[in-house]
């Protein structure tokens, strides 16, 4: 079995500029669905149907724009492979120690959104996951529309997601997908988006010494970066589909690091496997 971390996490330049292919570009949302979005209760699976209102306090979550799980046959994960969770606001208060007796080794826990908000149930469940003995990190939900990839990378360093070489810790993971605000390539071309990327990427790497996971899905990235492979090299991949199968990945990468494969489950939030056994994890976080 491959490490689950890929290639080296050397320092490196900053990606190359990617191809000008098109980005994969979808309707937009008018303006009326979001003036009114904040009207309506909030759905009972954001993941499925999110609420478009960027006052939501809870904010957008890690797989929100991802259809509800597919019933019928487990994920095919690899003989070995660790089950996690990624969690954020809309989990609430975690039931920690049942969820590790539910088999949950590691954590994502998000932390902040754009260069403003910051998730009030962060301490619970970056603590709390800590504290039953799971590896933890945390995750940032990336609004390239917003500010630049520097602002919210340092913004997500003072808030939760700092790294540190003690065994525990996970590095930072950018969580980059579907806009739940609007455009879904947040109005940037292929060029723009990578380039935006990087900003964030090598950023988190000068403050705290580790490239961030990448949390993407195979649609939107081939799209909105233009297929970009450059961050294959050094960002390990934070996959997302709901199916039996991980099926192709984004451009670049030939093994992911993490695949979230189901938003229903044992575990509060995400359904998460790590690509390695106990100590595989233990190395990628250090």
């Amino acid at each position: 079995m491959r490490r689950p971390f890929g290639k080296s996490h050397r320092r490196s330049r900053l990606p190359s500029r990617p191809r000008r292919t098109p980005a994969l570009l979808a309707a937009l949302i008018t303006a009326a669905t979001l003036a009114t979005g904040a009207a309506h209760a909030a759905p009972e699976n954001p993941r499925s149907a999110p609420m478009l209102d960027p006052h939501d306090p809870n904010g957008a979550w890690a797989g929100y724009s991802l259809p509800g799980s597919r019933s019928g046959a487990p994920p095919q994960q690899p003989a070995g492979a660790l089950s996690g969770m990624d969690v954020s606001g809309h989990q609430g208060d975690v039931d920690w120690p049942a969820a590790w007796a539910a088999g949950a080794r590691f954590a994502y826990v998000k932390a902040t959104e754009g260069s403003g908000f910051r998730s009030g149930s962060f301490n619970q469940q970056y603590d709390g996951s800590h504290a039953v003995g799971m590896v933890r990190g945390a995750y940032h939900f990336g609004l390239p529309d917003r500010s630049s990839g520097a602002q919210q990378a340092n913004f997500f360093v003072d808030n939760g997601g700092g790294w540190n070489d003690g065994g525990r810790t996970l590095p930072g993971a950018l969580d980059i997908e579907t806009n739940p605000y609007g455009d879904p390539c947040y109005g940037l071309d292929p060029r723009a988006m990578s380039d935006w990327i990087a900003d964030f990427s090598n950023t988190y790497l000068n403050r705290t010494g580790r490239f961030p996971v990448i949390y993407t899905t195979t649609r939107w990235w081939n799209g909105c970066t233009g297929s970009n492979p450059d961050f294959a090299a050094n960002n390990p991949l934070w996959i997302a589909r709901y199916a039996p199968q991980i099926g192709d990945l984004p451009a670049g990468w030939d093994f992911q690091s993490i695949w979230q494969h189901s938003d229903q489950g044992p575990l509060p939030g995400g359904q998460d496997s790590f690509n390695g056994n106990s100590k595989q994890l233990r190395r990628f976080a250090s």
